[in-house]
């Protein structure tokens, strides 16, 4: 709706839209039970998006998977600019080592452990990695998830924890403070992000995966469309297949296997970050979009 109205003051006052789109709302209402798939409310946000794109001046957008959805819209390819999800590096400058008095609070010296910090939505696939924790603590009892934060799914994930005889070996903080959150990412040795696969994830790329490339952590991500943009198997991180507890079992163990290689995972990660995925980069590729619009219009 605030595009429509851009539209409309921009062409009144001859005035260059620039309209950017970094997910479509009406895929992430479906997941979040306020609309359902082709239904009045999902055609209509549909329909209201691509009369926005097809009048606006120049579009950006954050990955290829949503370029290519508006180039299927009939949007024209050379006014789409890919702007890609980058994270601000000075956040990370001082990874802090692992706080030991944490560790030891939440049970968890002498083990590996998986990690998620974020919103509990059902896209987020942490059921998926719930499931998946029996069989990995049958081939490597040592091995914990630590998990920070809420939402919609935090009753349904703790009765399947509790259902399952998982208390032990899968923690929950609940939503933590801002100024907290480097504590527990200290505390996580590889990063876990189980997305299922749906449009919303085959066609948006994620935030979370970068921050943890940023500080050096390893990643385990499922092959959603979303994250084969971010990760290369067995070089910035790992990938299972989506929504596949089993495929994701066998990963952890061959992440555990490769020990020796995590230090290059880790060094890979952050050098992709510091190369692609930065402010300053992001920045610049903006710096490409306004100056034709400008001369454009006079």
């Amino acid at each position: 709706m605030n595009g429509v109205a851009a539209v409309q003051v921009g062409k009144k006052l001859g005035i260059p839209v620039v309209y950017e789109v970094r997910a479509f709302w009406e895929d992430a209402a479906v997941d979040h039970g306020t609309s359902q798939e082709n239904g009045a409310r999902y055609k209509l946000t549909r329909s209201m998006e691509t009369w926005v794109l097809k009048r606006a001046d120049a579009v950006t957008t954050i990955c290829e998977g949503l370029r290519s959805e508006m180039i299927g819209r009939g949007i024209a390819e050379s006014k789409i600019t890919v702007i890609p999800n980058a994270v601000d590096l000075n956040q990370f400058s001082d990874i802090p080592s692992a706080d030991t008095k944490l560790r030891q609070s939440l049970n968890l010296k002498g083990c590996t452990v998986l990690g998620f910090i974020g919103s509990f939505y059902a896209y987020e696939g942490l059921a998926t990695l719930i499931e998946a924790m029996p069989g990995i603590l049958q081939r490597h009892p040592k091995v914990r998830l630590l998990l920070v934060g809420g939402g919609p799914e935090n009753d349904k994930l703790r009765k399947m924890v509790s259902e399952l005889g998982l208390q032990e070996a899968v923690k929950f903080t609940g939503r933590v403070p801002h100024s907290e959150v480097m504590r527990y990412y200290s505390l996580m040795d590889i990063m876990v992000y189980p997305r299922e696969p749906m449009r919303l994830t085959e066609l948006v790329t994620p935030l979370k995966p970068l921050e943890a490339m940023a500080q050096q952590k390893l990643v385990l991500a499922s092959d959603v469309g979303g994250h084969k943009e971010l990760i290369r198997d067995g070089e910035t991180g790992w990938l299972f297949s989506a929504g596949d507890s089993s495929a994701l079992v066998e990963k952890i163990g061959v992440v555990l296997k490769q020990k020796r290689s995590w230090n290059k995972v880790r060094k890979n990660g952050l050098s992709y970050v510091k190369a692609e995925r930065n402010w300053p980069v992001s920045v610049g590729n903006y710096q490409q979009v306004y100056p034709k619009l400008v001369s454009r219009k006079g």
